[in-house]
């Protein structure tokens, strides 16, 4: 890179390295399918005529493949003058009271804390009492209700019997029975216990198999230059500058998220099958999810 290079500002880079090739927008806007336009706000640093960063480092790619020149030091550029950009504008916006948002959350603080405080206070208090009184209680009660020592209840006896003394009945014993000799019987033989039956032989049955998910299978093909963006499911996102009769290839367990430069450019199959025309030539699709999610009820 020349010193000057070093120093050129991100638009002046690129319409210097336009004008050493001896291009034209004109021409590039044709064999790139970016709108001269967009081509312009590049090289006049338009970035409120730009859309989002996303599509601009795809006009970045085909401005630098239409020049024969890596792109690398183009995209270095523009990510730089992206942060001083956010700078400005953070540096120049005005700052919000905090002042007063703030005394509130210290005053709230000191206010949760004397009330945990008071609480935690409180609680101790409560266990201390209850818990004195509930022991001597229990223990009370466990000797009392010990066992092996029986509880003496004192005997109640009626004033009216204790004063007349209880009549005395004489006792006639009974005559004596004889009680027959009674034959030992022989000991009585206990059968063994039948056989409980064998258990039948129980089948093994297989473990049933855990089917995998169903695979879909995405296939662009460029039939001009085309810039891409694709990405399965949650992964990485790839995307480039498709030229003539390119063809990419792409796996998903659930969905591709598609975005496109030239709708009209492309030939797009899912899962074996070609689908229609996504659009006209120059149109942008911004994206687009494959397969089509279910309409809501």
């Amino acid at each position: 890179m020349s010193p000057a290079e070093s120093v050129a500002s991100f638009g002046e880079y690129l319409r210097s390295l336009r004008e050493a090739r001896g291009g034209s927008l004109e021409d590039m806007a044709r064999s790139t399918r970016v709108g001269i336009r967009h081509l312009e706000a590049l090289e006049e640093e338009r970035l409120v005529d730009l859309p989002s960063p996303v599509f601009v480092k795809g006009f970045i790619r085909a401005y630098c493949g239409f020049l024969r020149e890596n792109p690398e030091d183009a995209l270095s550029r523009y990510q730089s003058l992206l942060g001083e950009r956010a700078a400005a504008q953070a540096a120049s916006a005005p700052p919000g009271p905090r002042t007063a948002w703030a005394n509130s959350s210290v005053l709230v603080g000191l206010v949760l804390l004397v009330v945990l405080g008071a609480g935690i206070l409180l609680i101790n208090l409560t266990v201390k009492r209850s818990g004195g009184t509930s022991v001597a209680a229990v223990k009370t009660e466990q000797e009392t209700s010990a066992p092996g020592k029986p509880i003496a209840t004192p005997a109640v006896r009626d004033p009216a019997s204790a004063s007349a003394p209880a009549p005395v009945h004489p006792v006639t014993p009974a005559p004596a029975v004889a009680t027959p000799p009674v034959a030992s019987a022989p000991p009585a033989t206990v059968a063994d216990p039948p056989k409980a039956p064998a258990a039948p032989a129980t089948a093994a049955i297989p473990a049933p198999t855990r089917t995998t998910a169903t695979k879909h299978r995405l296939v662009i093909k460029a039939i001009e230059p085309t810039w891409i963006r694709v990405q399965p499911d949650e992964g990485v996102a790839t995307e480039e500058l498709l030229p003539v009769g390119a063809s990419r290839e792409w796996t998903a367990e659930r969905r591709f998220v598609v975005t496109i430069g030239n709708a009209g450019g492309v030939e797009v199959q899912l899962n074996g099958k070609p689908l229609a025309p996504l659009g006209t030539k120059g149109t942008v699709i911004q994206r687009l999810e494959l397969p089509a999610p279910p309409a809501s009820g």
